[in-house]
């Protein structure tokens, strides 16, 4: 099994419990969708997973071991991050951005080859954002910024990838464009955990999903049985149906 949560709970400094007693595993060519309201802690519970939390208590395992006695560089070469917001710092063409993904595989003062370079094209062009690649990185759309983000954690080449609402700021047809991506990279041995407000992508992704409400419990179960109107309803406080669309071949899910 690539990734093992055992038993993780968080809180921030002397506050309530975000989550407690989470469990769960995800192994290679699967998908996670995590549901539920904001301030349920779906971040906080990938920023634990990407090592950038420590959790209260419980312990994350990489292929077996404790993440809590790996280096930083042997967790990047594993684990790959798209974050929900990025602010620009620096103007950064895309191509020089994107082939950052490269870090964990440069050493100390060296500069990428020109094979990191042609990884970080092949990611541009798997997204279909080649034309951007000499643009500066701050001048982009937020929506053409989160692409990149998710070219450049490819670039990076990992076994797991952790996406936090990766099409929060994507028009709708790249909202679609980017969950076939998702579904594509599961295709490919990449083990995906994907936070989302949308119970439809969790559908459409047709992998495992975990509810977790605001008391901070998780469940976890396959799509066909995790979403349901009765979930969905009491997730989010709203009459939600969920039924089976001929034309599309999938349940919906519909506010009444």
């Amino acid at each position: 099994m690539i990734l093992e949560v055992k038993d993780l709970s968080f809180k921030y400094n002397n506050n309530r419990l975000i989550f407690h007693d989470v469990n769960f595993n995800v192994d290679s060519g699967e998908v996670l969708s995590i549901l539920g309201p904001n301030g349920s802690g779906k971040s906080t519970l990938l920023n634990c997973i990407a090592n950038l939390y420590k959790p209260l208590s419980g312990e994350i395992l990489l292929n077996g071991g404790p993440i809590s006695k790996m280096n930083l560089r042997h967790i990047a070469q594993i684990i790959g991050y798209v974050p929900q917001i990025h602010i620009p710092t620096y103007a950064f063409t895309v191509r020089e951005f994107t082939v950052m993904g490269r870090t964990p595989y440069i050493g100390a003062f060296k500069t990428p080859s020109r094979t990191d370079y042609k990884i970080a094209d092949r990611a541009l062009e798997q997204l279909g954002i080649s034309h951007l690649k000499n643009k500066a990185y701050t001048e982009i759309s937020g929506g053409e910024r989160q692409l990149v983000l998710i070219a450049r954690v490819i670039t990076q080449q990992p076994k797991i990838i952790l996406l936090d609402e990766p099409t929060a700021h994507l028009d709708y047809g790249n909202q679609h464009r980017t969950v076939q991506l998702i579904r594509q990279l599961s295709d490919e041995g990449y083990a995906l955990i994907m936070t989302t407000h949308n119970p439809e992508h969790a559908i459409m992704l047709n992998g495992k999903v975990a509810i977790l409400n605001k008391k901070g419990v998780l469940g976890i179960g396959q799509s066909v049985d995790a979403i349901n109107s009765d979930t969905l309803s009491n997730l989010y406080g709203l009459s939600i149906k969920t039924i089976y669309v001929e034309e599309a071949k999938r349940m919906v899910s519909v506010v009444c």
